[in-house]
């Protein structure tokens, strides 16, 4: 099983029109799991401010054909196309989360050298908003001022879903971070979390990073220099 994450820009009357969309895994060739967000900037701030315009898509996918099969056909896909998308290899999972259960049983090494790619998913607990927001703000505002983040961003369905999705330069930068060797704002809400939860399930998600193509906020982030190619395999 893979996952590809998309992000892209459109006009906000098509932003509310694709919100409503809902592809169904048992009508999408190859599809798992999907779920159509819109996105907000990682800042640090209590409370996030929604790109109006902004679209991501969370999916995950028996395998590459199924990826290329939704590209080359799907309205969906269409829509999205200006943007940018990463095709992702699952390398460890902490929690549970529904249509995702065959992602990696077991952890994948990866090389400290090597980029990598985190999402966190969440169904938030409607009393635990507060506490959450507060946890998240102080993580967020670490990992934006962290020079290893190639590109973050929040993304949110309502009422309950809520996921980050991240991209570091090396995956010894994300490792420090979770451990919080560049200030405590990530350990402290992921112990927070620990000691009671925010959520009613979630799961955060490492992975190796090894298709991208198009652009976010201008560039692909994944490709080493702006002028590269689009096409990046890592």
């Amino acid at each position: 099983m893979i996952v590809s994450v998309h992000i892209a820009d459109v006009s906000k009357r098509s932003a509310l029109q694709i919100m409503r969309t809902r592809l169904d895994p048992s009508r999408v060739f190859g599809l798992r799991y999907a779920e159509v967000t819109t996105a907000a900037p990682l800042s640090g701030r209590l409370l996030p401010r929604p790109k109006l315009g902004r679209i991501g898509l969370i999916a995950g996918w028996d395998d590459d054909s199924a990826v290329e099969a939704f590209l080359a056909g799907h309205p969906l896909a269409a829509q999205l196309a200006h943007g940018w998308y990463v095709r992702l290899q699952p390398t460890r999972v902490f929690g549970t989360w529904p249509g995702l259960s065959g992602l990696a049983a077991t952890e994948e090494p990866m090389d400290d050298a090597e980029p990598a790619a985190v999402l966190t998913l969440g169904h938030l607990r409607l009393s635990q908003t507060l506490r959450f927001l507060r946890a998240s703000a102080a993580a967020e505002g670490l990992a934006v001022r962290d020079p290893a983040v190639l590109a973050a961003t929040g993304l949110a369905r309502p009422p309950g879903l809520v996921a980050t999705f991240s991209l570091w330069r090396t995956t010894a930068a994300m490792r420090a971070y979770a451990r919080g060797d560049s200030g405590p704002g990530h350990l402290a809400a992921t112990q927070a979390n620990a000691a009671r939860p925010f959520h009613h399930e979630s799961a955060f998600i490492r992975f190796r990073p090894y298709a991208a193509n198009g652009n976010w906020d201008g560039c692909n982030p994944l490709a080493t220099t702006q002028s590269e190619a689009t096409a990046v395999p890592l």
